[in-house]
């Protein structure tokens, strides 16, 4: 496996304040997709990060 493709660990913690209902809803909607609410949380925040990366370079 290249260094690129393997995975890197999870060392860190974000801590967020959410209201509970959008929390719940959240979770099950996530449930429902058969996925995590961190995992869609950590591809929101590379996807921003790519975004914003890309518009600095410019």
């Amino acid at each position: 496996m290249s260094d690129k493709k393997k995975k890197k660990k999870k060392d860190s913690q974000l801590l967020i304040r959410i209201n509970s209902e959008e929390r719940d809803r959240f979770v099950a909607l996530c449930d429902d997709l058969d996925t995590s609410a961190a995992r869609e949380i950590r591809k929101f925040i590379k996807a921003f990060m790519r975004e914003h990366d890309a518009t600095e370079n410019e």
